[in-house]
């Protein structure tokens, strides 16, 4: 396929290089963190706006960005997330108020329910009612954050007399990860904005419908996979692991029945539930590869995130695969080429 094709785009070749007035980027990146000091700089001279954390099995989602702030004011921060079971609300709080007073105004702070290997397996955490669980921990998190004197008594927690000492003077915007309605309609209604991943342009346009339809008007927020690499083939192959693994985990897969893509993965969680995690692997199909990961040559690429921004995607965040390409180079090549 051609970018054209890839990207549900007419004409590609002939349409005008898109401008993206906001463009994030999913970091660290593969160097020592002592080592982002001149990237930082650097990502801020060719154009990227925003840098964003995940929190998994590498950085936790907070010192990446405070040492962005320290380091290059021109760069806004989000974390993509920091999970609502793994920090207590007053912890989680006094992290983010610490970002902003660091970064005045530049703070976006997101938050979800992550995932059981990482709530449970991991942290050894109960990761049940998560529903509840994230819209209580907006319950203390946003007075908090303004510095009132929180009292919640919920289902999953409860905090008595909590005020931060040093609430920041401009509060964070607080971004809900959410996938299907329940999560899009608490963060219409409990947080700033919504943050989503693992869709294509045409699915943002049914997610934002949704929020919409709740009443969402905030930022939204979209982690999109990407790889500047013209061989499609190399990045289907390596890619579709990847895919296997993130869209069989239960949240996802029930996100991506409820965007219609029930029939061409259930090969794939059949495989997948009988444990030949390979042959889920090769059971993904090209088509919802081609539809969620952005790739290509940097221009198609370019054209792709454009085609988020035009579905409703107000700070598209590119998470650079390093399938064939080395994924610094590839992050500047996406703005440089």
């Amino acid at each position: 396929m051609d970018g054209s094709q890839r990207f549900g785009a007419t004409q590609a070749d002939d349409l005008p290089e898109p401008k993206l007035d906001r463009l994030g980027l999913t970091i660290p990146l593969p160097l020592p963190l002592p080592e982002h000091q001149g990237l930082f700089r650097r990502l801020a001279d060719v154009g990227y706006t925003d840098v964003w954390t995940t929190e998994a099995a590498g950085t936790d989602a907070f010192t990446p960005l405070v040492l962005a702030a320290a380091w290059e004011p021109r760069l806004r921060l989000g974390t993509g997330i920091a999970s609502v079971f793994t920090r207590g609300p007053a912890l989680l709080a006094q992290s983010a108020a610490a970002l902003a007073e660091a970064a005045p105004g530049r703070v976006m702070i997101g938050v979800g329910t992550s995932s059981a290997v990482f709530v449970r397996n991991w942290n050894s955490i109960d990761p049940g009612r998560p529903y509840q669980r994230a819209a209580e921990v907006l319950r203390v998190l946003r007075p908090a954050l303004r510095g009132e004197r929180v009292d919640v008594a919920g289902e999953t927690l409860t905090v008595r007399g909590l005020r931060l000492d040093r609430p920041p003077a401009t509060p964070p915007l607080l971004v809900l990860a959410a996938l299907r309605q329940g999560m899009i309609r608490l963060a219409a209604r409990a947080a700033d904005g919504i943050m989503i991943n693992w869709l294509s342009a045409n699915d943002v346009r049914t997610v934002t419908a949704e929020y919409a339809a709740a009443g969402g008007a905030g930022p939204v927020v979209d982690r999109i996979m990407v790889c500047p690499n013209p061989d499609a083939d190399e990045v289907r192959r390596s890619v579709r692991p990847l895919v296997a693994r993130y869209l069989s985990v239960p949240g996802y897969a029930e996100f991506q029945r409820w965007l219609g893509r029930g029939e061409a993965l259930s090969d794939m969680w059949k495989a997948w539930e009988a444990g030949d995690r390979a042959a889920a692997a090769a059971a993904v199909p090209d088509s919802v590869i081609d539809e969620l990961v952005v790739h290509g040559t940097p221009a198609e690429c370019r054209r792709g995130l454009a085609t988020f921004a035009a579905a409703g995607v107000t700070v598209p965040v590119v998470a650079v695969m390093p399938y064939g390409i080395d994924p610094v180079q590839g992050a500047f090549s996406l703005l440089e080429d």
